[in-house]
């Protein structure tokens, strides 16, 4: 079996907290991705998703424009160790009601990034059960 560290993203994608959502909206367009690691200064302090800029704009439609990335991130980000198994982030997603992990190596650093789709796509290419057709049936 694969492990976390065989899956995620290494190319990590970090927005300053002070930054605007447009400003990481924008980012996170650009790049495809989901997700966007939040840093103040030197040290990684949150995460930010689309799901909080989408929550955000619902909620404060009239605030939009002052909203800073600091006050949608999650904190603290939560990880999952580079050796774990798929199954084990799938099953902290599922319990956290999350859809991105950050990934840490051997001395506690985030290293990568794991999403729900990358996990999708790795269960996909294991599963062992064959689609079931309609003439199957």
């Amino acid at each position: 079996m694969a492990t976390i560290g065989q899956l995620m993203t290494r190319d990590l994608t970090v927005v300053s907290e002070d930054a605007s959502i447009q400003e990481a909206a924008k980012l996170m367009h650009t790049k495809r991705i989901g997700s966007l690691l939040v840093k103040n200064e030197a040290e990684f302090c949150g995460i930010v998703t689309e799901t909080d800029m989408v929550q955000a704009v619902a909620e404060q439609p009239d605030q939009v424009e002052r909203l800073k990335v600091k006050g949608l991130m999650s904190s603290p980000i939560i990880t999952v160790d580079r050796n774990m198994s798929p199954n084990y982030a799938r099953d902290l997603m599922a319990d956290r009601k999350i859809r991105h992990l950050a990934v840490t190596g051997e001395k506690g650093e985030i290293v990568g990034i794991i999403s729900v789709r990358d996990l999708l796509a790795y269960f996909k290419t294991v599963s062992k059960e064959p689609p079931k057709s309609e003439e199957n049936e």
